[in-house]
């Protein structure tokens, strides 16, 4: 099997998205995908639901934990302290109103599992959707998607310095999903 991780490229959001089912005016939408082989068709939602949280590099770990830091100074919410990160995933299904860390569950069909928050400055909804690929039944594309609805100015100022960041993380955290997903 090919180690390599395939190119991860800018996209859409997919169609068949619960994401499209929001009658919600996004302000920011993004999606990014990439290739996973699946020969045996065993990835499932779950499966990648549960490697969104093991899969950041460590820097984007501790940029997290700043940005948790700084935004608790301001009253807006952070994932708190994991007391047993391990446990608390290996328990996690990703079903939709179950919470872990700063994520909540808003839905999770077997295509796809969306995690978010709203909080008072922005809402946002992360989409990691899964579909066969249209070029080889082989593999299927995972795509991440986020969207982000401002509720106020604050929410607009604070998305400013955070987009560059997610515009680097996004693509890295795919490639971190995919290589696990791998193993």
């Amino acid at each position: 099997m090919n180690k390599k991780i395939k190119k991860i490229t800018h996209s859409k959001l997919p169609e068949q998205s619960i994401l499209n089912l929001d009658s919600s005016n996004f302000h920011f939408i993004d999606s990014f995908q990439g290739i996973i082989d699946d020969p045996q068709n065993e990835i499932t939602s779950l499966m990648v639901g549960k490697a969104f949280f093991t899969s950041s590099p460590k820097w984007v770990e501790k940029l997290f934990a700043f940005r948790n830091k700084i935004v608790s100074l301001f009253g807006l919410k952070t994932s708190g302290k994991a007391v047993n990160r391990k446990e608390l995933l290996d328990n996690f299904k990703c079903e939709t109103g179950e919470q872990l860390g700063l994520f909540k569950v808003f839905g999770k069909n077997e295509q796809e599992v969306v995690l978010g928050e709203d909080d008072k400055h922005l809402n946002f909804r992360i989409s990691l959707f899964l579909s066969p690929d249209k070029n080889d039944w082989n593999k299927k594309t995972l795509t991440i998607s986020t969207t982000v609805v401002f509720n106020n100015r604050f929410g607009r100022l604070y998305f400013l310095p955070v987009k560059p960041f997610h515009k680097r993380i996004v693509p890295l955290m795919l490639k971190g999903i995919i290589k696990q997903l791998k193993k």
